[in-house]
């Protein structure tokens, strides 16, 4: 069956992909083990170089793959644009720093020599979602081949022109044919591809759903596993907060990418005294945010990215209000409009047991959520299943850093700043938002093998 990808603004195909068969993705899966034994052997300075050719292209061709980003999933185009651009951070980063990563560790011990080794762990494959659909690549591929290791990508089908456009970049870039590959296929293929000897591990950036099934999966093969799943992330507003500032960082990150951000603040906590207050700023700061046609230079909110997506936030919306949460904007479907539009919708006296409460809803939904006090703020953000990324506004920093440092448990926590991921910090979750973690130093050493080796000259001395 082929694989359809529709504009998310009008409705309309954009173009069909013949999936490929069983004996061709065994033999895309030979073929990229093959490109790896021989990757895995090029000196570390050669790999770079063909990093910076990739972040070159990523830079000269920042329109182009912005518009096919906007055309396939509805992203404005100008965070289409900076979502390129961070790729080529990513690509520059890595191919200056993984030199120093991957160096030997040398540890002190009885032995004469002893330390600590890096090596590619093999052929790596990838599950990737099409919220961000170069980024949430780049940030895989980018450690992963700078590792010496060969990658395998099933993109989220609806951004099958952006995974097919990666593999080709990285042609151009001059990286050796199959050892990146887009590979057009069904879950069931993708099954098959976990269980292939020749890969070596996997990784996946989607719902807490396909997260379940690929860890099972490469738990009965015994391969090494990154989650990174879904969030409710928590944002606490204190009483001593800038609400001004509050207000502007949180519906910027609610907002981002018509609300489907993992890491988006989805529920907005706020201290009784001050909850008041802060909802008026967050409904002013509202007022600056445009929705329309994603390639329009003026707007900040496109369509969401599927008609069935689009169902299911409105699904959300509807039992929430249904269970007590109180509608302040919003939460009605457009009539007569072409594409998978939803408007910015504000949920006010969200409670425990309501879909704005204990669920991830991936659209441009706010909810307020009121706390007595400082402990039962905190007791809300972690009175949930995820774990991804949190934030507390205070001006009291060292006061903002403890509750950050020690009393949220989730695997990223910002003092008066929206969560955004950074190629020089490591990124993921807790909980049921996954394990492992990309990016960084560690997430560099995540697919490969951490080898200690231990050298003694007894019986060869003189």
């Amino acid at each position: 069956m082929d694989i359809q990808t529709i504009n998310p603004a009008t409705g309309q195909l954009l173009q069909s992909y013949p999936t490929l068969s069983q004996s061709e993705v065994t033999t895309s899966i030979q073929q990229g083990h093959e490109a790896f034994l021989q990757w895995r052997e090029l000196p570390i300075t050669q790999r770079s170089e063909l990093m910076l050719r990739a972040a070159d292209l990523l830079v000269t061709d920042n329109e182009h793959y912005a518009t096919l980003i906007s055309t396939e999933m509805g992203k404005p185009i100008t965070y289409a644009r900076s979502e390129v651009s961070k790729c080529a951070k990513v690509c520059h980063y890595f191919a200056t720093s993984a030199a120093e990563f991957i160096k030997p560790r040398h540890i002190t011990t009885e032995l004469d020599s002893s330390y600590i080794t890096y090596q590619p762990l093999g052929v790596i494959f990838a599950i990737m979602p099409w919220n961000f659909p170069f980024w949430q690549v780049f940030r895989f591929a980018a450690p992963n081949l700078m590792a010496g290791n060969a990658a395998l990508l099933k993109h989220a089908p609806i951004v099958t022109g952006c995974g097919l456009a990666i593999e080709t970049l990285f042609r151009q870039a001059g990286f050796p044919k199959y050892l990146f590959q887009t590979l057009i296929i069904n879950e069931d293929q993708a099954s098959q591809v976990i269980a292939d000897p020749l890969v070596a591990g996997v990784t996946l950036t989607g719902s807490e759903r396909a997260g379940k099934s690929v860890a099972s999966q490469a738990g009965t093969h015994i391969k090494k596993a990154v989650l990174e799943l879904g969030g409710s992330d928590p944002y606490i507003i204190l009483e001593d907060a800038d609400l001004n500032n509050a207000a502007l960082q949180c519906v910027k990150s609610r907002l981002a990418n018509s609300g489907q951000v993992c890491i988006a603040a989805k529920r907005f906590i706020a201290v009784k005294s001050i909850k008041t207050q802060f909802q008026n700023r967050v409904m002013i700061e509202l007022n600056r945010y445009q929705m329309g046609n994603p390639l329009d230079e003026q707007v900040d909110l496109g369509p969401l990215a599927r008609e069935d997506l689009r169902l299911t936030v409105h699904q959300q919306v509807q039992q929430s209000v249904a269970q007590g949460a109180v509608l302040l904007q919003g939460g009605e479907l457009p009539e007569d409009t072409p594409g998978f539009y939803y408007p910015v919708t504000v949920l006010d006296q969200v409670k425990k047991g309501m879909p704005a409460y204990d669920e991830e809803i991936f659209g441009p939904v706010i909810t307020l959520i009121e706390a007595e006090d400082e402990g039962d703020a905190i007791r809300i953000a972690n009175d949930n299943r995820y774990g991804l990324a949190a934030a507390v506004f205070t001006k009291d920093i060292a006061r903002g850093e403890k509750i950050a440092r020690e009393q949220l448990t989730a695997g990223t926590c910002y003092v008066n700043q929206m969560v955004n991921s950074d190629p020089r910090l490591p990124f993921g979750g807790v909980k049921a938002s996954g394990f492992g973690r990309e990016l960084a130093e560690i997430g560099m050493h995540e697919f490969m093998n951490i080898k200690t080796v231990g050298v003694s000259d007894e019986g060869v001395k003189s």
